[in-house]
């Protein structure tokens, strides 16, 4: 029967009856192929990790192409593996990546700065201008906070700019010579009006009349990418494009593309989260939680961004910059401890037996406090990080509360501008989908979210697949657009997916608000971490 398997797909990937998606997210870059029924084929990945140069957190370029051809590599080498074909052709493709940043490039499309990637927390002056200026938030990792703080500060790159971009944006111009963005990352370069689903044309008016950018050259209008909704042709893999992904010379051009995404939308798409009043919470090296909105908010709030699904539809996100990186650490620790004492634990094991731990401590982690600041934190008031484990005298030090205070912690920052919309805005949510690594633990991250959140999580069999499934899947919506995207997923892609309901325990709420009480009042804590402890490098 397997064998018989394995023919079919091979005549599938013959055929070029595929979708591909690529994600390049803050650590890894994945490639995930997949078939006319959703079903993986085949994985690649690539590991990278950001560098701080001159105070700036980026990625060079020449390592966006080694991460991207590696992790095709790694994929075209499994499915030749597995099925004993060559991958040659690919139906639809596209490509997604952490949201926003600044990439600029002048008028013979050489790129001036280097990356300026979400993680710098540069632009506060900029965000706060710009959100007065609009009365709508801009957040500080938005292309066009990035952009003006860069004209604020005459930068001598800023006159020669003619087009800016986000990750994704650069990478399928590129590969397709089209200079298109998926509205939902466009939505985090600059605001687009949900009515018409392109850029804010009242808003453009507005930031060209400012004084700083009406001296400049250009017009803002002339720098940006055009927006496209799911289900949009983006264009096609050129011969050019598929030599740059694949210097084999294995994959034929042609494919055609999907506009590409930020792992927001991505991770909207791979948690079936794109209708009005549904959700998800997107944990990685950052976290954010995302909710479809049946309305726009009714007052600025700096704590929430206002974006777009890829269908074009308003959504509130609360976005952490900070979730795993602490954690990582931490369980690294206890690794090497394992280690020295002659015990082998590989990674599931290990993170599941101190995840399990952290439901048997204290309510409200015993008094323990920990702040998972490894760079700045705009929600928590902080444009640097340092990493904090904090207790009291009085508090219980155990290793089951020690695990609780760290997940408490990472979930904290994200909640606060989820209290804004639910609390304050008063949206409703009826259902919240996590999404992830961490929830590959079963039941441990769902239940301390429900406990953060207050509300039923939701955990389905495809939560590890991540945003390069959920790009994959756009690709292949290309296909389907006789129906909406939620229609789409709802009876195509989530048909008999199976899921798992995590409720709020009222004793875990309770003592949830306990721990994120002591979080909030003793931030000063942190604050003086980042004035005492210098940064390296």
């Amino acid at each position: 029967m397997e064998a018989n398997t394995d023919r079919h797909f091979a005549e599938e990937i013959e055929a070029g009856r595929t979708s591909l998606g690529i994600e390049l997210g803050s650590t890894r870059i994945k490639a995930i192929l997949i078939d006319q029924d959703y079903h993986t084929l085949a994985d690649g990945d690539f590991a990278w990790e950001n560098q701080l140069k001159d105070g700036l957190w980026t990625y060079s370029l020449e390592q966006v192409w080694e991460g991207l051809q590696g992790a095709y590599a790694a994929l075209a080498s499994q499915v030749k593996e597995r099925y004993g074909v060559p991958l040659t052709r690919i139906g639809a493709m596209g490509f997604s990546a952490m949201m926003h940043g600044y990439l600029a490039f002048d008028k013979d499309d050489r790129l001036l700065v280097p990356f300026r990637t979400w993680r710098n927390t540069n632009t506060g002056q900029a965000h706060e201008s710009l959100s007065r200026t609009f009365q709508v938030n801009i957040p500080e990792r938005w292309s066009i906070a990035h952009l003006y703080q860069a004209v604020l500060d005459h930068e001598e790159h800023v006159p020669e700019v003619a087009f800016i971009t986000t990750l994704a944006g650069y990478v399928h111009w590129q590969l397709s010579g089209r200079k298109v963005l998926g509205i939902g990352d466009a939505s985090g370069m600059f605001p687009i009006d949900s009515n018409n689903h392109r850029f804010d044309q009242a808003m453009l008016d507005t930031f060209d009349s400012l004084p700083e950018v009406a001296s400049q050259p250009w017009s803002i209008r002339d720098l940006l990418p055009s927006p496209l909704v799911a289900g949009e042709e983006a264009g096609s893999l050129t011969e050019a494009g598929a030599r740059l992904l694949d210097p084999t010379g294995t994959l034929a051009p042609g494919s055609v593309m999907a506009p590409p995404e930020g792992d927001a939308g991505t991770g909207m798409v791979a948690t079936n989260s794109v209708r009005p009043r549904t959700g998800n919470v997107s944990a990685g090296t950052s976290i954010f939680a995302m909710v479809v909105l049946e309305r726009r908010l009714e007052h600025l709030h700096p704590e929430v961004d206002p974006v777009a699904t890829p269908a074009g539809d308003p959504a509130g996100m609360s976005h952490a910059n900070n979730f795993t990186s602490d954690l990582n650490a931490w369980v690294g620790l206890f690794r090497d401890f394992a280690q020295a004492g002659g015990l082998r634990m590989s990674d599931d094991e290990l993170y599941g037996t101190l995840f399990n731990l952290a439901l048997q401590g204290d309510k409200d982690a015993g008094g323990l406090i920990n702040y998972c600041f490894y760079s700045g934190e705009f929600l928590a008031g902080l444009e640097e990080g340092r990493p904090v484990f904090a207790r009291g005298p009085e508090s219980h030090m155990n290793l089951a509360n020690f695990m609780r205070a760290q997940l408490f912690s990472a979930f904290s920052p994200v909640t606060i501008g989820m209290d804004v919309m639910t609390r304050q805005e008063g949206v409703q949510v009826d259902s919240l989908v996590g999404h992830g690594g961490i929830f590959a633990t079963p039941k441990v991250a769902q239940k301390i979210l429900a406990a953060a959140f207050d509300t039923p999580i939701r955990v389905m069999s495809t939560a590890a697949e991540g945003g390069a499934w959920g790009m994959a899947v756009l690709a292949d919506y290309l296909t389907h657009t006789d129906q909406t995207l939620a229609d789409y997923l709802d009876s195509r892609v989530f048909a008999d997916v199976e899921s798992r309901v995590e409720n709020p325990d009222p004793a875990d709420v309770e003592g949830f608000r306990a721990f994120f009480e002591r979080f909030s009042r003793s931030l000063p804590i942190e604050q003086a971490a980042v004035r005492s402890i210098p940064l390296e490098g």
